[in-house]
Formats: structure tokens, sequence, C-alpha cells
């Protein structure tokens, strides 16, 4: 997929994240500091929490941010099950997005824009289409036109049709309508679960490695 790198993407976009995220982390270091107090008493250790991520042509970068579950293990020493591990302190977290505020520093180095496709897991990788790699085309963001148009409750499928059409039509006046849809949503903090497998509407929503390899092992295709 060919792609015209326009004068706001090649010239302005960079600076706009660094300035933007720079002055939003200083704006917010009274929170970011009691964030991290509160975080090191209910994680019972460091607040933070750093997942490897592919970044713009897929290349790999540590993602940065509070951490919303705890290291709790069982007697055998095992980590337990996500859904225990995660307490009250971590789904207050999720839900105010404010667990993502540490991802300020990666838009500072570069790693992450303020909008873009949301960086997925590196497990992901194997499971996309030729066409989906293309969401690597561009660097990744702290929110994007897939995030603003129903979370958690989209499919695959059109979270990739969304991060495409951002690629392709990337420019100012769609990432200021990310942006500022982006403050509604939190706001109204609508469409959010905690679950990684999610069920609305009659509807089930898995992780992409799960839902595809079902849909190989169906069709018999092994990878």
């Amino acid at each position: 997929m060919r792609r015209k790198v326009g004068f706001y993407e090649k010239y302005v976009k960079r600076g706009f994240d660094f300035t933007l995220s720079l002055m939003a982390l200083i704006i917010l270091s009274p929170l970011f500091l009691v964030l991290i107090i509160a975080g090191t008493i209910a994680m019972k250790g460091n607040p933070f929490y750093t997942q490897q991520r592919p970044g713009k042509n897929e290349k790999i970068f540590r993602l940065i941010k509070f951490r919303t579950m705890s290291n709790e293990k069982d007697a055998e020493g095992n980590l337990l099950p996500d859904e225990k591990r995660l307490n009250k302190y971590g789904i207050f977290l999720r839900s105010t997005s404010l667990d993502e505020i540490p991802e300020l520093v990666n838009i500072l180095r570069g790693e992450l824009s303020i909008i873009g496709p949301r960086p997925l897991l590196v497990s992901y990788l194997p499971y996309y289409t030729a066409k989906e790699h293309h969401r690597h085309d561009v660097t990744p963001g702290l929110t994007g036109l897939a995030q603003v148009s129903g979370r958690n409750y989209v499919t695959w499928e059109e979270k990739f049709r969304l991060d495409l059409k951002y690629v392709k039509h990337l420019s100012f006046s769609l990432d200021l309508y990310v942006f500022l849809k982006s403050i509604f949503v939190v706001l109204k903090r609508d469409s959010i679960e905690t679950a990684s497998v999610i069920e609305h509407d009659g509807v089930t929503y898995q992780p992409l490695d799960v839902e595809r390899a079902e849909c190989m092992k169906s069709k018999g295709i092994t990878k």
C-alpha cells in the first residue's frame, strides 16, 4: 500500500507530540506523583508496568503504563489469574484511563504519537493479514480512530479497517477530530471493559491471536 507523506505528518506532527506531551507531563506532575505513591501501596511494589509493543515499521519498544494488576501468586509460586490480580485500584485506573499517563514518556521519546493506531501485542503480529501490517506504517498512538469508534465493542476487522483508514488519511484535521473525540470518550467512560474476553450483546470479543488461531483451526490451517 503506497501512501503519500504529507507536510503535516513529515514536519509538524512530531513537534506537536513533543510539545503537548511535555506540557501534559508538567501539568499532570502532581497527579503523576500521587499515582506513583498510591500505586506503590496498592500494588505492594513497583507501580509501573512495561511491555514490548511494535511501533512504526514494527520496531519493538517498551510501552510504559501504571500497573493495574498485582503480582500475587499461588502457593506454588505461579501468578494468579488476571481477574484475581486486578484489584479495585487497577479497575479504577483502567476505567478512567489514568493507567495511560506514563505513555507520555513514550511520546517524548518518539516511540508513540498522541494520535495513531494503538500499539498491540507483539504476539499478534503473526496473525495480521498482509494489508493489516500497514497499520505500522505510521507511529502508533496513545489514542486512535478505532478507540473513539467503540473501543472494546468493535471487531478486530473493524478496528484494523479504521487503523488503515487513519494511515491513509492522516492529517491535522483527522488528528484534531480524534483528539477531541477521545476527550469525550474518556469523560463518558463508555465501552470500557477490564476482561480479556468480553461478552456484549451476544457477541464475544477475544484477543486477536486466540480468535484467529481458532478460526485457522476450524479451517484446518496450521501456523
